[in-house]
């Protein structure tokens, strides 16, 4: 027998059953919105949003006030932004993508020529279905 401190008893939790779980708030159920899809020239399809919120239309109507940038940084940004906003998916060679991170980093990384073409896709996207944005 070993002498010295006696050994503490494991823990062990302990949870009285009066205790109530918080309830999660039920989220309000959205309707999907509608999409186009168009075709490149190559067979890749860029799938975007028929409508936007007021929210996201406000967000991107908003001026980027920063001397910093010029009228180029500007535009590239707000076509950037549209397109996050817009954008569902991308099938690219076969290979759908799907994640917002994702379709905002290949279209960053897209040769002049893709860009090009997105940026006419959008353009003509939203004269069709968001005229508030065109």
């Amino acid at each position: 027998m070993e002498r010295g401190r006696p050994r503490a008893a494991p823990f062990v939790a302990w949870h009285p059953v009066s205790v109530a779980k918080k309830r999660k708030p039920n989220r309000r159920s959205r309707e999907k919105a509608t999409t186009s899809s168009y075709t490149d020239s190559e067979g890749n399809v860029l799938v975007l949003r028929d409508s936007l919120s007021p929210g996201s239309i406000a967000k991107v109507g908003e001026q980027i006030d920063n001397q910093a940038y010029s009228v180029d940084d500007v535009w590239q940004r707000r076509t950037e932004l549209i397109f996050e906003r817009l954008a569902v998916s991308w099938e690219i060679a076969g290979l759908p993508l799907d994640d917002q991170k994702m379709l905002l980093g290949r279209y960053r990384m897209a040769d002049p020529e893709t860009r090009r073409w997105v940026r006419e896709t959008l353009d003509q996207h939203v004269r069709a279905h968001i005229p508030e944005l065109a």
